[in-house]
């Protein structure tokens, strides 16, 4: 099924990880995509490393299983790159993507020799700036994934992501412009290899 792409989360408990990767699955589902958004649950408490997961397709998946080997990989704890290997599995031809203030040719020696795209952006200083709270960087980490991977058009995306977070929110509009903020600046600030 060569139109499916795989998209595997790395993050910690309470970062958003999770919610992330459940975004794209509604917005890829919005779009007429057929999607999987799931997490990989073991003893997981605030902080501790978490893993999510995406599948998209335009045709029917029948797979049910973890991601071993993803097209894609977010990043959202730039300290999960000495704890967890990140970049097990990751095909060449895909991209990582790394929140980080560093450049990606700094992080490229933590990888493993991975020899695919690097790519970062400073999402905990949009979600400083933009949410007021820099451990909320899934919405940066979000747009930068969509940019990157081209698995939704753009401005269907923006639409989706903003109805689902309107229903979400109704009672909070100025969550919703935050997060939509936050969300545009991580399509247009990551930094590639």
């Amino acid at each position: 099924m060569s139109s499916m792409v795989e998209i595997r989360w790395h993050g910690r408990g309470g970062q958003g990880a999770k919610t992330a990767s459940l975004l794209l699955a509604e917005a890829a589902f919005d779009s007429g995509k057929y999607v999987q958004g799931f997490p990989e649950y073991g003893p997981e408490r605030m902080g501790a490393p978490i893993t999510a997961y995406n599948r998209i397709s335009d045709e029917r998946c029948s797979l049910h299983s973890n991601i071993y080997e993803p097209d894609y990989v977010v990043v959202v704890d730039a300290t999960l790159l000495d704890a967890v290997d990140v970049t097990g599995g990751l095909k060449k031809e895909g991209a990582i993507i790394i929140n980080t203030t560093k450049s990606p040719e700094e992080v490229k020696p933590k990888l493993e020799g991975y020899e695919g795209r690097v790519i970062t952006i400073d999402a905990s200083s949009i979600a400083e700036k933009e949410l007021g709270n820099r451990s909320l960087s899934n919405t940066s980490m979000l747009g930068a994934i969509v940019k990157i991977s081209g698995v939704i058009p753009e401005e269907a995306f923006l639409k989706d992501v903003e109805k689902s977070l309107r229903h979400k929110f109704a009672t909070k509009p100025h969550v919703i412009e935050k997060n939509m903020k936050a969300l545009e600046r991580g399509m247009k600030e990551v930094k590639s290899a």
